[in-house]
């Protein structure tokens, strides 16, 4: 992953990931999801969005309201 890219949201479900890149590219910011779950168990590990560093504060108030 290059410099420019942070981590804004980290699930352990991977449909809740695509739900926040979803909703993200919706609002015109360039998301990238990265399943960091372990192949041999599914229980370890999580999921995580990444955005761009200049659209950090934007995707943060967006992916606030998906949470509980």
């Amino acid at each position: 992953m290059e410099k420019d890219w942070i981590l804004v949201f980290s699930t352990g479900q991977p449909y809740q990931a695509e739900l926040a890149r979803q909703v993200l590219e919706e609002n015109n910011i360039q998301a990238v999801v990265i399943n960091k779950k372990d192949s041999s168990y599914l229980a370890f590990g999580e999921t995580e969005v990444y955005v761009r560093l200049d659209d950090i504060i934007r995707a943060k108030n967006l992916v606030k309201t998906l949470e509980p």
